[in-house]
């Protein structure tokens, strides 16, 4: 990559079509359109394209705004991989590939595109809190709605038996990927939620929506072993009470409210 690129913008008065069309046609560098101006950026000087818009300009008789300047050539990937950072959360350290482990803590690699479902977000790293707390050594884990992976990914590194699933087949893909990046594996996946399985768990999580929460309340709590933990999350503050009249009948453990979102931990005390 070049240190430096090269910037051309011009603004016609009138006749953008044109314009446009012309640059189309003596270009094959990268060109943006934005707010009437058209932008062209290239690695090799556009002297020659800048004198052949000054002069289709006076043909037209209109007038043209050009400005062409010389721009420092910014190295994206390592500005990207500087703005994504490292988490601490309770015992485990969860960090992008290109950052180093953390001794003493319990080592957790996503590459994310988007900090939810990296440990950012509020309601994945009070999930993640809740693993830490709760969620102990050989337990049959199943998560609900898998996104990243994260969650299932912080059961395997405790030792768990982990199931996976979700709606979305790509969600699924992705998670499969971040579990062999971690170097673990995961004990079943399929794609759609808890109404496929017939299976029961010691610790059942649902990071979601309140909304989907509560239409697969009866779902999820069938999927619970007699004295198994429900973690759930993805609910703003503002629905909490409707979320929780759906799993009254269970006892509920823990609340973790950050901010507008709140994450809940329920037992089953009764008898599946």
């Amino acid at each position: 990559m070049s240190k430096y690129y090269f910037e051309l913008t011009l603004k016609p008065q009138n006749h953008y079509e044109l314009f446009l069309d012309l640059v189309d046609s003596l270009t094959e560098d990268a060109l943006e359109e934005c707010d009437g101006a058209i932008i062209v950026r290239s690695e090799d000087e556009l002297d020659d394209l800048k004198f052949g818009i000054e002069e289709f300009s006076k043909a037209l008789d209109t007038k043209c705004e050009i400005s062409y300047e010389k721009k420092d050539n910014i190295d994206w990937i390592k500005q990207y991989q500087q703005s994504v950072k490292s988490i601490e959360i309770g015992s485990f350290f969860i960090r992008p590939s290109w950052e180093e482990k953390k001794e003493g803590k319990i080592d957790i690699i996503i590459d994310p595109a988007l900090s939810f479902g990296s440990g950012h977000h509020e309601t994945t790293s009070s999930c993640i809190e809740a693993i830490d707390e709760f969620v102990k050594d050989k337990q049959t884990v199943l998560d609900v709605g898998t996104g990243s992976g994260i969650l299932a990914i912080a059961a395997a590194k405790r030792g768990c038996i982990v199931d996976i699933c979700d709606t979305d087949e790509v969600c699924v893909v992705d998670t499969k990927s971040n579990f062999e990046l971690n170097k673990i594996s995961f004990n079943d996946s399929w794609i759609g939620s808890t109404s496929k399985t017939d299976k029961k768990y010691d610790v059942v999580i649902a990071n979601i929506v309140a909304d989907v929460l509560v239409m697969i309340a009866s779902d999820l709590k069938k999927c619970m072993n007699e004295n198994g933990l429900l973690i759930i999350s993805g609910i703003l503050d503002k629905h909490i009470n409707r979320v929780l009249n759906k799993f009254k009948d269970l006892e509920q453990i823990k609340l973790i409210h950050k901010n507008e979102w709140v994450t809940v931990i329920f037992k089953n005390n009764k008898e599946s």
